[in-house]
C-alpha cells in the first residue's frame, strides 16, 4: 500500500506549508499508472485552497503555477521522496522506486487477506454501526428491473462497509402492507388461481394486481371493498391476516430463490406490516406534541414548512385514521435507532422518491430526533431497454434468466467454444456479470440504456471481458510448471508494464475511500477494468519463457506478489486459493455482486500470453468486491 509515502509526502508539506499534516494525507494520491513517469504520487490543488496555502481563485487559473513553484522550492526532500515537481495538476512526487516494489510487495505478502484494510484513509470510517435498507420488493406489485438496481447497489454499500470492518445490518423492508394489498385480496378472489399461485407466486400475484386495478378503474367499489379489506387488516381480522401471510411467504420464498442467484442475503426481513401498532403510536406522539394537524378531508398531516404556512407538508393518516407509507416508515427509523443506535442508515431507493424521503427526515427532525441527520436516501436512476423478448415489463428473474440465455447464445457460437460440464451455469455468472458491469458503469443517479448486445460482448469495458481476463490468468497458472519465489529482487521489475501493475496495486484503497465516499461502485469497476488491461498489456511484453532462469522466477512476482489483496475474508465471499496466493480481482468483483469464473468455455481471443509459473490470479480480488463471482474455466 501507500501509505508509508503518503506520510512521507504529507511531512514534507506540512513543514514547508505550515498545515497539519493529517489533513494533507488523504489528498495524496498514486499517479494514474499510464502517466507514472512525471512521479508517483500527486497532491492535486484543492487541498492547498482548503487548507488557505493557495488562495480560492487559483482554481481558475491566475497564480497558480507560480503560487505552486513557490511552495515546490520550499519542500526540502527526503528519503524515501527524491523529487518534487509543479505542474498543472499539482505537486507531482518521485520516490525510490527500489523500495517502493518492495513496501507494496511485502505489504501485500504479509498482510494477504487484509490487504488494504488499515489503509490511513479508512481511520475515520473504522467502527461505524451502519444499516442498509435495499431492494424492498412490494408483494402487491412486480419484482421488476428498478429492485434490481436497488439490490444491487444496496449490496454493494453493505459490503464496502463490512470490508472496511464496520457493523453491517441489510435489511429487505417489504411493503407488505397498505391499501394495494386490499387490492390485491380482492382481486385474488375475483381472479386467483391457487394451482397458479403455487407455480408461480410474484408473477400470478402480478397479474392478478394488474387485473383488480383495471376492474378498480371501471367499478368504484372495488376500490371500496380494498379500503375495507385493509381496515380489517390494521384490526387484526385473522382472514384477512391469514390471506396476506400466506402471499408474504410465498412472496419472501420467492425472492430468496431470486437472491440466491445473485449472491445476495439479508440480515432481517421485514417490512410495513411489523410497524403498523407501531404507526399509531407515531400518530400520537405527533398529536401530543402539537405537530398533527386535520385538514378539511379529514386527512392529518404535519406542517414542515419553516414559517408554518404549510406550503410544505406530509400527509401521516388517512381521513379513517389508517397510516400512510411515510408513517409506517417513521416508526420503522425510530425502531432502528432504538435497536442498532446507527451511524448512519442508508435508503436504497430510487430517485422519484426523494420528496418522501425528504419528507420523511424532516418529519423524524421536527419529532426532536436529531439522528435523522444520519440517515441518507441513495437515489439511483432507472433502467431503460431492459425488456424480453416478449417486449413485456420485465420482472427481475426474466432479466436473470435473458442474460443466461443470451450469454449461453453467444458461447454456442463462438468459433472457439470448448467442451464443458456446466454451459449452463457458465452462462448465468457471466451473463449476470455482463449485466452488473453494465449497470455499475456510470454514475448511480443517471438513467441509462441497457444495451444486451454491448453488455455481452467479450471486448473491451464489459463484464464478459472480466471474466475472460480472469479465467485466462487461472488457465495460465494451473498450466505452468515453475514455482513462485517467496521474495524477489525490486531491481529486475523495471520493466514500465511491471511498474504500472505495481502503482495500480498500490492505489487500491484509494479506488475504495473514493467509492466510499461517493458511494459509486464505478470506481471500483473502473480501477478493475484498468488492473485487467494493465494485466493484458504486461502478458504480452513480459516475457518469461526463454529468459534467465533469474528473470523467468522474478516476472511471475509482478503479477503473483502484487496480487493476494484478498479482502473476500471481509465480506464472506468464498475465495479461489491458487498456488497460495489469493485472488484479488476476485474479491473487487464481490463487492460488486459479481462472481468470478476460473475456468470459461471460449479460449483467449487476445494477443499471445507467455508460459509463466503460478499466476495468481488478481482479477478474482477486484471481482470480490464488485461482488462477481469468479470463474476459473471459460
Amino acid at each position: 500500500m501507500a501509505c508509508h509515502f503518503r506520510r512521507a509526502i504529507a511531512g514534507l508539506i506540512s513543514k514547508a506549508a505550515r498545515v497539519p499534516e493529517e489533513k494533507i494525507a488523504p489528498w495524496v494520491q498514486v499517479t494514474n499508472p499510464k502517466i507514472s513517469s512525471a512521479g508517483e504520487f500527486l497532491l492535486p490543488i484543492k487541498p492547498f485552497i482548503d487548507c488557505g496555502v493557495l488562495p480560492p481563485d487559483s482554481a481558475k487559473g491566475g497564480n497558480t503555477q507560480d503560487s505552486l513553484a513557490n511552495l515546490t522550492n520550499k519542500i526540502s526532500c527526503q528519503y524515501p521522496v527524491v523529487k518534487a515537481v509543479s505542474n498543472k495538476n499539482g505537486i507531482q512526487f518521485s520516490v525510490d522506486r527500489a523500495l517502493l516494489i518492495k513496501n507494496v510487495l511485502t505489504k501485500v505478502q504479509e498482510d494477504r487477506e487484509q490487504y488494504g484494510r488499515h489503509s490511513d484513509l479508512f481511520v475515520e470510517r473504522k467502527g461505524e454501526k451502519v444499516i442498509v435498507e435495499y431492494s424492498s420488493p412490494n408483494i402487491a406489485k412486480p419484482f421488476h428491473a428498478g429492485h434490481l438496481r436497488s439490490t444491487i447497489i444496496g449490496n454493494f454499500i453493505a459490503k464496502l462497509h463490512h470490508a472496511l470492518g464496520n457493523k453491517v445490518v441489510r435489511i429487505n423492508y417489504l411493503g407488505d402492507w397498505g391499501v394495494q394489498f386490499g387490492l390485491l385480496a380482492v382481486g385474488f378472489q375475483l381472479f386467483g388461481s391457487e394451482e397458479a399461485l403455487q407455480r408461480n407466486p410474484i408473477q400470478h400475484l402480478f397479474e392478478v394486481y394488474v387485473k383488480v386495478n383495471q376492474a378498480a378503474e371501471e367499478n368504484e367499489d372495488v376500490h371500496r371493498q380494498a379500503r375495507e379489506v385493509f381496515r380489517l387488516l390494521e384490526h387484526g381480522d385473522q382472514t384477512a391476516l391469514s390471506l396476506w401471510t400466506r402471499f408474504r411467504d410465498l412472496s419472501v420464498e420467492e425472492y430468496s430463490r431470486i437472491y440466491k442467484r445473485l449472491g445476495v442475503q439479508f440480515d432481517e426481513y421485514s417490512g410495513e406490516s411489523m410497524y403498523s401498532d407501531r404507526s399509531q403510536q407515531v400518530i400520537s406522539q405527533l398529536q401530543e406534541a402539537g405537530l398533527l394537524q386535520t385538514t378539511e378531508r379529514g386527512t392529518g398531516v404535519v406542517d414542515l414548512s419553516e414559517d408554518n404556512s404549510m406550503s410544505f407538508y406530509t400527509t401521516v393518516t388517512r381521513s379513517d385514521g389508517t397510516s400512510l407509507y411515510v408513517t409506517r416508515d417513521i416508526a420503522a427509523a425510530v425502531d432502528r435507532y432504538e435497536r442498532c443506535r446507527f451511524d448512519k442508515m442508508y435508503y436504497v431507493v430510487d430517485k422519484s422518491q426523494e420528496d418522501h424521503f425528504s419528507q420523511l427526515f424532516k418529519t423524524l427532525k421536527k419529532m426532536g430526533h436529531t439522528w435523522a441527520d444520519k440517515c441518507q436516501h441513495v437515489k439511483f436512476g432507472r433502467v431503460q431497454g431492459m425488456k424480453t423478448r416478449r417486449g413485456e415489463v420485465v420482472l427481475l428473474e426474466d432479466i436473470l434468466n435473458e442474460a443466461q440465455r443470451q450469454m449461453l447464445d453467444n458461447m454456442q457460437q463462438a468459433a472457439t467454444t470448448k467442451y464443458m460440464d456446466n454451459p449452463e451455469e457458465v452462462a448465468e455468472t457471466v451473463g449476470i456479470t455482463a449485466v452488473l458491469a453494465q449497470d455499475f458503469r456510470g454514475k448511480i443517479q443517471s438513467d441509462y440504456k441497457f444495451d444486451w448486445n454491448r453488455a455481452l460482448q467479450s471486448k473491451g469495458d464489459t463484464g464478459v471481458f472480466l471474466q475472460y481476463t480472469h479465467a485466462r490468468l487461472c488457465s495460465l497458472e494451473r498450466e505452468s510448471g515453475m514455482s513462485v519465489p517467496d521474495s524477489c529482487d525490486p531491481a529486475l521489475l523495471q520493466e514500465r508494464q511491471a511498474l504500472q501493475l505495481l502503482l495500480q496495486i498500490a492505489g487500491f484503497d484509494q479506488a475504495v475511500h473514493k467509492a466510499l465516499t461517493d458511494l459509486e461502485p464505478r470506481h471500483i469497476l473502473s480501477y478493475t477494468l484498468q488492473l485487467s488491461h494493465l494485466v493484458a498489456a504486461a502478458h504480452r511484453s513480459l516475457k518469461v519463457k526463454g529468459s534467465p532462469k533469474y528473470v523467468a522466477e522474478v516476472s511471475p512476482s509482478a503479477f503473483v506478489q502484487f496480487s493476494p489483496c484478498d479482502i473476500s475474508q471481509w465480506d464472506g465471499s468464498p475465495l479461489y486459493d491458487t498456488c497460495g496466493q489469493d485472488v484479488m480481482l476476485a474479491n473487487e468483483k464481490a463487492l460488486l455482486c459479481m462472481t468470478p469464473l476460473d475456468r470459461m468455455s471460449c479460449q483467449w481471443n487476445g494477443s499471445p500470453l507467455y508460459d509463466t509459473c503460478g499466476q495468481d490470479v488478481m482479477l478474482a480480488n477486484e471481482m470480490a468486491l464488485l461482488s462477481m463471482t469468479p470463474l476459473d474455466r471459460m
